[in-house]
């Protein structure tokens, strides 16, 4: 395969990552939003589409694995096409919180809403803040940026843990409270788990740019 061609297929890769995330965030946007209007319909739609998450998962997947196959890249052509294959799997996990935030929603049902929700939409938008940022600096190969993304996520679990104290007041307070609590906290959680894999997304960035697979935790330190 000619060199133009074979630069173009790994271009064509990274076009799709980005059409995944733009997929995944609408997944997560939505399952908040389900969530907030009591929408149960978009909440069971959210759960249907993630099966096409993982479609367009395991194409990618394909693509890589055959590109790897048939032209035994090297350096650091090899190490992007394996960051894919990662960066894959971690989306794949953000699509399935957002399936499990959706599958919440259903489960709450038209049940009067334990208290305005305010933490969690801030926990949502911070996290889709993100993902969007870190797939550029992923797509751009930018280092730099990619550390200072996955610093932010000191931010998420603050946010995290303010929702569970106040949930936990809650449950104290009122015994009544704990299932309606204990499901907020289950979607809280869903979102802090989906900066976690965000964060992971940057430190495969840098791997891609350095070559060190710990250089991202060391520059936490």
């Amino acid at each position: 395969m000619p060199r133009e061609i074979y630069s173009q297929h790994l271009r064509s890769l990274l076009d799709e990552i980005i059409v995944l995330s733009s997929m995944v965030d609408k997944a997560l946007a939505r399952s908040i939003l389900a969530l907030r209007e009591r929408d149960l319909d978009l909440a069971r739609q959210v759960i249907a589409d993630d099966a096409v998450v993982d479609r367009k998962c395991l194409d990618i997947e394909e693509r890589c694995v055959q590109l790897i196959v048939t032209q035994q890249p090297v350096a650091g052509d090899l190490r992007l096409i394996l960051s894919i294959i990662h960066v894959l799997d971690e989306m794949e996990r953000i699509g399935d919180h957002a399936e499990g935030i959706g599958k919440i929603a259903v489960m709450i049902g038209d049940e009067p809403p334990l208290k305005p929700l305010i933490d969690i939409p801030r926990m949502a938008e911070k996290t889709r803040d993100m993902l969007r940022r870190s797939i550029e600096a992923f797509v751009r190969k930018d280092a730099a940026a990619a550390i200072q993304i996955s610093a932010e996520d000191d931010i998420v679990d603050a946010l995290y843990d303010q929702v569970y104290r106040e949930l936990l007041t809650f449950m104290l307070e009122d015994p009544k409270t704990i299932t309606r609590a204990t499901r907020l906290i289950w979607v809280a959680h869903n979102l802090e788990r989906c900066a976690d894999r965000v964060t992971n997304i940057c430190e495969r960035t840098v791997y891609t740019v350095t070559g060190k697979i710990d250089a991202l935790r060391a520059s936490n330190y």
